[in-house]
């Protein structure tokens, strides 16, 4: 249960390895421009600025490190004690871990929280979900990243039988629920209604939807020209019908 962007939001491919890796999600190795740019997405609905926030599935703690410059109350968890303590030495302060299912933290806590594509990797998404806005307190935000089943690629790889094919698979997300799962075991995808679905009941109000592309920060390394090409056609995307081909779902609850 780690920030998970794969290579679509820039991480390492090399990195991408180990099957606790394929299970959990890899975490954010580098700050580039597709977490500031979430990160700025992330402001237009929580002032950060002393602000408590905490980072659900936090990693090595990459969000955790860049919201600490916001405020001093910046906490991060996540199930993988080896990253958390990673995370730790390496300078960012408040990580801690626990089950998103059951966090240890009282009710209405924190100002927001985050979650950057962690609800695919968990037990139960509902109750994870559930749990977020428990923690936070009344007329605070839980900000979600989340795959979106109509991406033209699965960014998590596929299972080949036994055999892990990692990096971007095309047209995975698009086959029937039986087969998708059978390829992909080790993550969700989501449409719109299933999002709502897993939303229904609980203590939030859908504050802001929408559907971002990623920050092609690898394409534009290799071939900057058409790295920007892809940034300044898709962004104009979001803003029209065609955002639903997008990579993440950008779903805002508002605590009630």
């Amino acid at each position: 249960m780690t920030n998970t962007t794969a290579t679509a939001e820039g991480q390492p491919p090399e990195r991408a390895s180990s099957l606790d890796q394929v299970i959990l999600g890899n975490p954010s190795y580098v700050w580039r421009f597709g977490q500031e740019r979430r990160l700025e997405m992330v402001r237009r609905y929580l002032n950060l600025e002393g602000a408590r926030i905490l980072d659900i599935g936090c990693g090595l703690g990459a969000y955790v490190r860049r919201i600490s410059e916001f405020t001093d109350q910046a906490y991060g968890i996540d199930i993988d004690t080896p990253r958390v303590v990673e995370g730790a030495e390496n300078g960012v302060a408040h990580l801690g871990v626990a089950l998103s299912e059951h966090l240890p933290y009282a009710d209405a806590s924190f100002d927001g929280v985050l979650l950057n594509e962690v609800i695919e990797h968990v037990g139960n998404d509902r109750d994870t979900l559930r749990e977020a806005l428990r923690v936070t307190k009344p007329g605070g935000k839980v900000i979600i990243f989340a795959p979106n089943r109509f991406y033209p690629f699965e960014t998590h790889g596929v299972y080949l039988g036994k055999r892990y094919v990692f990096g971007n698979i095309p047209l995975v997300n698009y086959l029937p629920d039986p087969l998708r799962n059978r390829l992909v075991p080790h993550a969700r995808a989501y449409t719109k209604a299933r999002l709502e679905r897993i939303t229904r009941g609980l203590d939030g109000r859908w504050a802001d939807w929408r559907v971002i592309f990623p920050g092609f920060d690898n394409v534009l390394a290799r071939k900057p020209k058409l790295g920007r090409v892809l940034r300044s056609v898709t962004y104009a995307l979001e803003h029209t019908w065609l955002q639903r081909l997008g990579l993440s779902h950008l779903l805002v609850l508002e605590r009630t």
